[in-house]
């Protein structure tokens, strides 16, 4: 047995990896979505309500803030550093309860900023709820917006750059895993930068809503401290003007919480199609369509010195996977609150980080995996050259066309070319030939002698370009 408890060792050592291996990846999003962010944004939340009450006059007889307590108030919440940290800790011993450990850590500074006397004004009519549902509405959207948009701006783009390279490269296509109309690879990448981009685009037109309406969404406490207040217009100018959310004017005691719901789909079904890039990819260079640009001094293999793993695209997989099951997990569960209040939203809304933190590191895997890639120009010219039989689609679609158009002679074209090509091997000797022997006018003739599989690509090139520009002039104006 250990003689050292690994739990023992200072500094003390991660149990996830999001926190321990992968820190560099997800560390931004500690800024919004850890416990000491949720503790700041709840310092925010209660800060701006006390001043949006006194500078409001909303209570008889209450004076206004100066300007100076008001500035010190927004200064205390945005210094929130290991010391604030510490004294909420503290706080919490005591009461067992973090959100009035907020409250109470907020009336001690205001008796340092001299505004001891308004100290009952902190936390005035408000459930806990109403503090922690704007807390994580602030905590959510900044890691939507700041860190979790700016991730998946950085993987389509990446995608758009390489499809568009690769737009007029020529490659068999694969459906059900057999020989198939040819494409482009850079239209193939160009089908998931639009994909990405609707979902892209869904995720980056979220709403964040909350409220602050009391202990079960009556504003009874309001009133009857403050008969003559209009407090849903109080409440809709605090949501909305002082903390830039959007205003949800009907709840029970806590913010429905059917926005995080959209929101995590959303992310989810936008991981679900980059999960598809990963494997898609990982079956390219499976089939040698791309190699893999070594890292210097990088090890593939501990055993097989001439493999390059693609390990990117593996890790991206695996962690959207994960990021997945939870944010699943969380719209499934978030949704639900027994009649007026439960507290299973309290404990599942600590993961929303480890959800997002999940896929960021995969989103920058990705990218890294797009990075190392060269493309295989012979792997796809040999495989194209080895499958003529794809032709077969054209020439019966030609015949069809010519047979519609009285040419003799053009009868049953599809079972004619399932005859010549199911099941077999056929070259360009066999295929021309073949032609040859339709008794298509002539100019047809030529064009079906002169195709090959290379050149069978329709628009591909253009569908390519078009989504990249499409994209580009989205997001670079």
């Amino acid at each position: 047995m250990p003689t050292v408890s690994l739990a023992d060792i200072s500094p003390a050592i991660a149990l996830g990896p999001l926190d321990g291996r992968y820190r560099k990846d997800t560390a931004d999003l500690v800024d919004h979505l850890s416990e000491a962010a949720l503790n700041r944004n709840r310092i925010t939340v209660e800060v701006e309500w006390f001043i949006h009450l006194a500078q409001n006059s909303v209570i008889d007889g209450v004076r206004r803030l100066t300007d100076d307590e008001i500035s010190g108030l927004r200064t205390f919440a945005e210094n929130f550093d290991a010391d604030t940290i510490a004294t909420l800790a503290a706080h919490e011993a005591v009461t067992v309860h973090d959100v009035k450990a907020v409250e109470y850590t907020i009336k001690e500074a205001l008796v340092e900023l001299g505004a001891g006397d308004l100290s009952e004004l902190v936390h005035f009519c408000c459930t806990s709820e109403d503090i922690n549902n704007l807390s994580w509405a602030l905590g959510i959207k900044g890691a939507t917006v700041d860190v979790w948009l700016p991730r998946a701006k950085a993987l389509i783009d990446s995608l758009a750059d390489t499809a568009s390279g690769l737009a007029e490269v020529p490659m068999l296509s694969h459906t059900h895993g057999q020989p198939a109309t040819p494409t482009t690879m850079g239209k193939e990448l160009a089908v998931f930068v639009h994909r990405l981009r609707r979902q892209f685009e869904r995720i980056e037109a979220s709403e964040f809503l909350g409220k602050i309406n009391g202990a079960t969404g009556t504003y009874s406490a309001h009133l009857a401290a403050v008969p003559g207040a209009d407090w849903p217009k109080l409440a809709r100018t605090f949501v909305e003007g002082s903390l830039g959310l959007t205003f949800n004017p009907l709840t029970t005691q806590i913010e429905s919480h059917d926005w995080d719901a959209e929101l995590f789909a959303d992310i989810a079904r936008f991981n679900r199609i980059a999960h598809n890039l990963a494997t898609d990819m990982w079956t390219y260079i499976s089939m040698s369509y791309f190699k893999q640009i070594p890292v210097a001094g990088s090890t593939g293999s501990s055993t097989m010195p001439h493999k390059v793993n693609p390990i990117r695209f593996e890790n991206a997989e695996a962690n959207l996977e994960l990021s997945c099951a939870l944010l699943d997990s969380l719209a499934s569960t978030l949704v639900t609150s027994r009649m007026q209040r439960d507290l299973t939203d309290s404990t599942s809304q600590r993961n929303i980080g480890v959800a997002y933190g999940h896929s960021v590191l995969a989103l920058n895997n990705l990218v890294k995996g797009l990075e190392r890639l060269a493309i295989n120009e012979e792997a796809l010219t040999a495989d194209l050259d080895s499958n003529w039989e794809v032709l077969g689609e054209a020439i019966q679609s030609v015949m069809r066309a010519a047979g519609l158009q009285g040419v003799p002679g053009m009868d049953n074209p599809y079972e004619t070319l399932k005859e010549l090509t199911r099941g077999k091997r056929i070259d360009q000797a066999d295929l021309q030939n073949f032609v040859a022997g339709l008794g298509l006018p002539e100019a047809e003739t030529q064009l079906l002698k002169t195709l090959t599989p290379a050149t069978y690509i329709g628009v591909a090139a253009q569908l390519a370009e078009s989504e990249v520009a499409d994209w580009k002039a989205r997001t670079q104006g």
